[in-house]
C-alpha cells in the first residue's frame, strides 16, 4: 500500500502528517510512503529526518490585499500553481499512491487538488476551528475533509464529507512519562522545568519578553529553562545573552528543539503559541501552560483556539501587546509555587485531549485507499 502525505510552511503542519505516518507504518509494515512539501521550507528537513523520503514543488501563498505590489505577487503564485500541479501529476505518475492525504500549507492545493483529477482518493486534515484558504479551495475536490473540533462543521457546505477526528500527534508522544523523559534528557528529577517555544520560526516580540524573563531568572531561579528561540532569532538572541553575561546553568537556549516529546513531557510548564498542533500536543499530555497567541495569523483562530482552554481552566493567556517580560516571569513563577493549580490545570487539559485521533485519521486512510483499490 503506497501513502502520499502533503504539508508543509510550519511544525505544526508537518507533525501531524508525520504522527499518521507513524501510525500507518505500524499498522501497515510494508507501506511505501512520499512526502511532497514546499521547496525550502522545514518540512524538506523534519521529513527526512523521520526516515520518510519527501519530493518538492515551488509554491507561494496568495496576497490578501489589493496594492499593486501583492496583484504582481499573487500572478506569480498563480503561475506557481500551475507549474506545480504539472510536477505533482508527474510525482503522483511515478509513485502511484493508493490515497493522497493533506495536512496543511500551501503546497496542499496542488498536491490534492491533482491527486483528485487523477483518480487518487484524497483527504485534508483542517486542525483550526475556522478553515484556511487551502482546505475551502479544496472543499468540493476531497472525498474527505478531517476537522479537530466538533464547532468546525458548520463552516463547510457538505456536512456529509466532514469528520471530527482531533489533530494527531506523532507515535513519539506516546507511551511517554515525565520521569522517563527527564532521565533520558539528563534532568533533575526534581527540579521544575519551564519550555519556552514560540513555532518553528521563532517570534520576534516573544523573543524579546524571553529575554527580560532571563534577566529576571538571576543566578538561582529555582527552576530551569528551555527555551527554543526559532531559527531566525538565535543569533541575535545568543549575541545578548553573551554580551549582558546571562548564560547559566538554568538556562538552556537552543535555535529548534527535535525532541519535543521528551522535552514537553519533562516539563511543568509551557509558554507557548496556540496553534492547533501545539493543542493537541499539550492536551495529549494534560501540560499546564501560558499561551500567548500569534496575532499574526488569519481569523485569529489563535486565540480562538486558546480562549476555549482558556475558559475550561486548562491554560492561562496573555495577549501581544498586553504583557511586559515582569508580568510573563510573575505568572510563571507563581504557578510553579501553586502546585495545586498545576495539576487542576494538568487534569482539565488532560480532559480536553483526543487521544486516539492519530487512529481515527489512520482509519480513514486506510478505507480510502482500499474503496480505491475496489473501484
Amino acid at each position: 500500500m503506497r501513502f502520499l502525505f502533503t504539508c508543509g510552511g510550519t511544525a505544526g503542519h508537518i507533525n501531524p502528517a508525520l504522527g499518521v505516518a507513524q501510525r500507518l507504518q505500524e499498522l501497515v509494515p510494508d507501506a511505501e510512503f512520499l512526502f511532497v512539501g514546499a521547496e525550502g521550507h522545514m518540512e524538506t528537513e523534519l521529513v527526512p529526518r523521520e526516515g520518510y523520503p519527501i519530493k518538492t514543488v515551488n509554491i507561494s501563498g496568495f496576497q490578501r490585499s489589493f496594492k499593486p505590489a501583492n496583484i504582481v505577487k499573487n500572478i506569480q503564485a498563480v503561475g506557481r500553481v500551475i507549474s506545480a500541479r504539472r510536477l505533482a501529476k508527474r510525482y503522483i505518475r511515478e509513485f502511484q499512491p493508493d490515497v493522497a492525504v493533506g495536512t496543511g500549507g500551501y503546497v496542499c492545493y496542488p498536491v490534492l487538488a491533482t491527486a483528485a483529477t487523477m483518480g487518487i482518493p484524497t483527504a485534508v486534515h483542517e486542525s483550526n476551528a475556522v478553515p484556511g484558504l487551502t482546505t475551502r479551495m479544496l472543499e468540493k475536490t476531497v472525498d474527505r475533509i478531517l476537522v479537530g473540533l466538533e464547532d468546525s462543521r458548520g463552516f463547510y457546505k457538505d456536512p456529509d464529507k466532514v469528520e471530527v477526528t482531533g489533530t494527531p500527534v506523532r507515535v513519539d508522544f506516546r507511551g511517554l512519562d515525565k520521569a522517563s523523559a527527564r532521565r533520558e534528557l539528563g534532568l533533575d528529577p526534581d527540579q521544575p522545568i519551564v519550555l519556552a517555544v514560540f513555532g518553528s520560526l521563532g517570534a520576534d516580540y516573544m523573543n524579546q519578553a524571553m529575554e527580560g524573563f532571563i534577566r529576571r531568572m538571576g543566578k538561582d531561579p529555582g527552576f530551569r529553562l528551555i527555551y527554543a528561540t526559532g531559527k531566525r532569532y538565535y543569533d541575535g538572541v545568543s549575541q545578548i545573552l553573551d554580551s549582558e553575561g546571562l548564560r547559566s546553568p538554568w538556562v538552556d537556549v537552543r535555535e529548534y528543539i527535535y525532541d519535543m516529546p521528551r522535552v514537553m513531557t519533562a516539563a511543568d510548564l509551557i509558554i507557548c503559541r496556540s496553534g492547533a498542533s501545539t493543542i493537541s500536543e499539550l492536551t495529549y499530555l494534560g501540560k499546564p501552560a501560558v499561551m500567548v497567541p500569534s496575532p499574526n495569523v488569519v481569523n485569529n483562530h489563535q486565540e480562538k483556539n486558546a480562549r476555549v482552554l482558556e475558559k475550561a481552566g486548562a491554560v492561562k493567556m496573555l495577549l501581544e501587546g498586553k504583557f511586559d517580560a515582569d508580568g510573563l516571569y510573575d505568572m510563571v513563577t507563581a504557578l510553579l509555587r501553586d502546585g495545586p493549580a498545576l495539576e487542576k490545570m494538568h487534569d482539565t487539559s488532560l480532559r480536553m485531549g483526543v487521544r486516539d485521533a492519530t487512529d481515527r485519521i489512520a482509519s480513514i486512510i486506510l478505507t480510502l485507499a482500499q474503496k480505491g483499490k475496489t473501484e
